[in-house]
């Protein structure tokens, strides 16, 4: 049987070897992450619509131009009559007389009505805002929008960041675990050979060697356990970086295992609070709730416009003098009275500016929060490596010293299987608390929003 020592001091070399080239290859996945996750390219297509919304707002203090034609056939409808021949005809009758003459004919009442048979009116036409409070309102509250959900890609690609490092961690555990069952599995098929060979000496009963074989499926159920989530961690590793679901992953030990020197509790609180978009995109959501209260505040005020109208008029289509027009119009319009609308809309909107101003002291708790909860994780899960060390190295040296009284018949299978059990729960025990420090420590970089994502 191969010296146990030898093989975990291979696998040690293994565990903790270039470590910067496993920086580097976590940072690559993370850039591959922020370019490709699909949840992220969601989040900036909402920024970008959110930019074309504001592109909208701003357009509305530009002038409306627009060409309008019209062209109508009637028949029908009401007539205007003028009795022209009642009060002309008695006055013709008169003068005729006098005359001795008929110069003076009998005209008919005449009836004029109101639609003409075919008109026309072609024009171009401007309309500009001039005060017009909705319009300003309305495009600063879309360029505060526009600001919250570039801020809400920010906090999206910090949060992605924590993601990828706890799943590429996890990834990592696995990827150690096949390693010690890998190990653990030559160890007991080594004392599977060993237990047959003193059966057929006469040295052991068959029990010994049920029971050693009973060992070798037990480490075999455990690594087919560790497989399946080997599986499944890659699997959702690839699918945050929007890979194909069986793609490879490069593992490479990226535990820091000497500790590392963080800012105090009260730092780290102060920090959060300075650096976590979040408490600015709720910021802009205030500002858009004052922009809105303002907005309903101004609605009972007048609004003015203006008009320009250029074109041409007539019975058909005609380009002299007579038939073009021009015409300049002051649009006033002011809204009296609307039924308590308005100051319904006022009170709804001071309504929801108190509810954001109460939802910004509640996140800052929670980020305070946040940020303790992920400080003393972080200083748990650091001593939790110290002893896991110690309980790995106390294991595997109490596995050497049963084995060899094992070899020597000074100690029976039970004792041999459970000192195999200990050293093994041990160095899964230790893989687990190093990953569980690095995805504490991501947690800690997540909860400060100290990561550079740019």
């Amino acid at each position: 049987m191969n010296d146990l020592r030898s093989l975990l001091f291979a696998f040690l070399i293994l565990f903790s070897a270039i470590q910067l080239q496993g920086q580097d290859i976590l940072e690559k996945y993370i850039e591959q992450g922020l370019e490709n996750n699909l949840a992220l390219k969601q989040k900036k297509l909402n920024y970008r619509k959110s930019l074309e919304a504001l592109q909208e707002a701003r357009g509305l203090f530009f002038p409306d131009i627009s060409f309008n034609a019209r062209y109508s056939v009637a028949d029908g409808g009401r007539v205007f009559d003028i009795p022209t021949g009642d009060m002309l005809n008695p006055v013709y009758s008169t003068l005729n007389q006098l005359t001795q003459s008929n110069s003076f004919p009998q005209i008919e009442n005449q009836e004029i009505p109101f639609l003409r048979p075919n008109e026309q009116e072609t024009k171009l036409s401007l309309r500009q805002p001039l005060f017009q409070p909705e319009v300003f309102f309305n495009f600063k509250i879309r360029k505060d929008m526009a600001e919250a959900e570039f801020i809400g890609v920010e906090v999206y690609k910090r949060e992605l960041v924590f993601e990828i490092k706890t799943a590429y961690f996890n990834y990592l555990k696995t990827v150690k675990a096949l390693e010690v069952f890998e190990l653990t599995l030559e160890v007991v098929r080594e004392n599977l050979r060993v237990n047959e060979s003193l059966f057929e000496n006469d040295k052991v009963t068959m029990d010994v060697v049920y029971r050693s074989k009973a060992e070798l499926s037990k480490v075999e159920q455990q690594k087919a356990e560790a497989e399946k989530y080997f599986n499944t961690s890659a699997a959702y590793f690839n699918f945050l970086l929007n890979r194909g679901l069986n793609e490879t992953i490069t593992a490479v030990q990226e535990t820091n295992l000497q500790q590392e020197e963080w800012m105090n509790e009260s730092d780290a609180v102060e920090k959060a609070l300075d650096n976590r978009g979040e408490l600015e995109q709720l910021r802009l959501y205030q500002d858009m709730a004052d922009k809105s209260l303002k907005l309903n505040r101004y609605n009972i005020a007048p609004t003015l416009s203006g008009a320009l109208d250029y074109g041409i008029q007539g019975e058909r289509y005609e380009f002299n003098p007579d038939a073009d027009f021009v015409m300049a119009s002051l649009v006033l319009k002011w809204k009296l009275f609307r039924g308590f609308e308005n100051r319904a809309k006022i009170q709804q909107a001071a309504i929801e500016k108190d509810i954001l101003e109460e939802k910004y002291k509640e996140l800052q708790k929670q980020i305070n929060l946040d940020v303790i909860d992920s400080f003393y994780e972080m200083a748990a899960a650091r001593e939790a490596v110290v002893s896991a060390r110690t309980q790995r190295e106390s294991a595997i040296k109490a596995f050497e010293l049963i084995n060899k009284k094992y070899n020597q018949g000074q100690s029976n299978l039970l004792e041999y299987i459970d000192a195999r059990t200990s050293a093994t729960n041990a160095w899964l025990n230790l893989i687990l608390s190093q990953y569980d420090y690095e995805i504490s420590q991501a947690g800690f970089e997540r909860a400060l929003a100290i990561y550079p994502i740019d």
